[in-house]
């Protein structure tokens, strides 16, 4: 299964496992941790979801790209409705969600772990957007939640170069809450997520909602602008040089001005 299942005490754990995929999001594990997501917050033994990734190396190197190579902006905009809506479902638990990230966190992956209400990384983990490195832009609400989670012009910088950063730079910036060694992190995390599922069910539910509703009010309207225009850079030349580029192992070769279709 792509998505490996345990209930550690009240703690359910979730892990992300296509280890030779570096635990990318295809489709079938996209709707696998729904389903799983969604057995966890049902189950009344359950206080809390640890999110990790299978291995050391990643916690998830984002959507599978091979998916999206040949895809028209239809069939683009089908994919991000599908990660945003896994995303969307983890901020919308009642069920609170610590994402322990071990490796790298990138673009899918980043967007993820931004979705979940706390997030705790290995000293090895790595965080990035770099979308635009493969001409599109994220797709899964990285636009919204990074700027939301750390500071605008942070946010703006990870997105724009596409550069990823390491784990001391994202707990200085608020991406992360702490900082573990590799080998404790997962045991860490259960800690955390186990302190929380010691709280009453419906106070700390409740909180959570609340406190998401500081993070800016209706998301909806900036996150479909987000879909929209992820789907519309798969009508320009660029995606197609992006991620040709990708799979060949070479720099892409963007154009600079004039239409990029």
């Amino acid at each position: 299964m792509p998505v490996q299942q345990e209930v550690r005490d009240a703690v359910a754990v979730l892990t992300l496992s296509r280890p030779k995929a570096l635990n990318a999001m295809s489709v079938e594990m996209l709707n696998d941790l729904d389903t799983a997501l969604r057995e966890a917050d049902r189950d009344p033994n359950v206080g809390a979801i640890v999110l990790t990734g299978d291995g050391e190396k990643a916690f998830c190197a984002g959507a599978d790209i091979g998916h999206m190579l040949e895809a028209t902006a239809q069939e683009a905009r089908t994919f991000a409705e599908l990660g945003h809506a896994v995303a969307d479902l983890i901020e919308g638990l009642d069920t609170p969600v610590v994402a322990a990230v071990n490796g790298f966190a990138l673009g899918g992956g980043c967007e993820l772990a931004l979705a979940c209400d706390v997030r705790v990384a290995s000293d090895n983990a790595r965080f990035g957007q770099p979308e635009v490195s493969i001409g599109v832009l994220p797709g899964w609400g990285g636009t919204q939640r990074l700027a939301r989670a750390t500071s605008i012009g942070f946010a703006k910088e990870m997105i724009l170069t596409g550069r990823a950063v390491k784990a001391d730079e994202a707990l200085s910036f608020g991406l992360v809450t702490h900082v573990y060694p590799q080998d404790e992190l997962l045991d860490r995390a259960v800690e955390l997520a186990a302190s929380i599922a010691r709280g009453p069910a419906w106070a700390v539910g409740a909180a959570k909602h609340l406190c998401n509703l500081a993070l800016g009010g209706d998301s909806t309207v900036p996150f479909e602008r987000e879909k929209d225009t992820f789907a519309l850079a798969f009508t320009t030349a660029d995606q197609r040089e992006g991620m040709s580029a990708f799979f060949e192992k070479r720099a892409p070769e963007f154009k600079r001005g004039g239409d990029a279709s």
